[in-house]
């Protein structure tokens, strides 16, 4: 059973649908009591860095979220579930996030000739081949980016993909049993499918 991390906002049902398409069970955890019985964990999206870790808190996720992610049990974050994994991020006046992984989510820069938020296709180089979520996938495919924010990944070492926007930016992660991508799978047809079922298959 793959559980989806529900913290009040986020596109949660097209990510749901995804994986029901993949053929697998899904459920929406909004409370700490389903975490422990999923076999994995998937934390989509949307929004401000604060607004999601307060509604975290509200619905006494955080704990146990961590404790679900560092019993080893495999974990998915798309696109703000990649940001919350860092230290901080400088969204709304700044907030700090989990603390899975060194460094910092920060404002696309301005004057880069880019408009900000990035909404639309971009290439993913791929810097570690032997990731799980990469198999199957050409280096420099595309997939679909909405966001403002980057992560600035203060562990290079778990930089599983590279993308450039005015700045080059980790737009993957691999740590341990750790994934998460800044691109939203969910909706980047073919090449996030099979992403999507290359982590339910971990």
């Amino acid at each position: 059973m793959i559980g989806i991390i529900d913290y009040g906002s986020g596109n949660l049902r097209s990510v749901y649908n995804a994986l029901r398409y993949l053929k697998r069970d899904v459920e929406i955890c909004d409370g700490p009591g389903r975490l422990a019985k999923m076999d994995k964990i998937v934390f989509p999206g949307v929004g401000s860095s604060r607004d999601a870790m307060e509604g975290l808190g509200k619905r006494g996720l955080i704990g146990p979220l961590l404790k679900e992610i560092k019993s080893g049990k495999p974990f998915l974050g798309i696109c703000l579930g990649f940001q919350l994994l860092l230290e901080k991020s400088e969204e709304s006046g700044g907030c700090g996030c989990l603390g899975l992984v060194k460094g910092a989510v920060k404002l696309f820069p301005a004057g880069k000739g880019i408009k900000v938020p990035q909404i639309g296709w971009n290439t993913v180089a791929i810097e570690k081949k032997n990731c799980p979520l990469f198999g199957g996938i050409d280096d420099g495919a595309y997939f679909y980016f909405v966001h403002s924010y980057y992560c600035d990944n203060g562990q290079p070492e778990y930089t599983a993909g590279v993308t450039e926007y005015g700045v080059k930016y980790a737009s993957a992660l691999w740590k341990d049993n750790i994934f998460a991508v800044q691109f939203h799978p969910e909706r980047s047809q073919e090449n996030g499918l099979k992403i999507l079922e290359n982590f339910v298959k971990i």
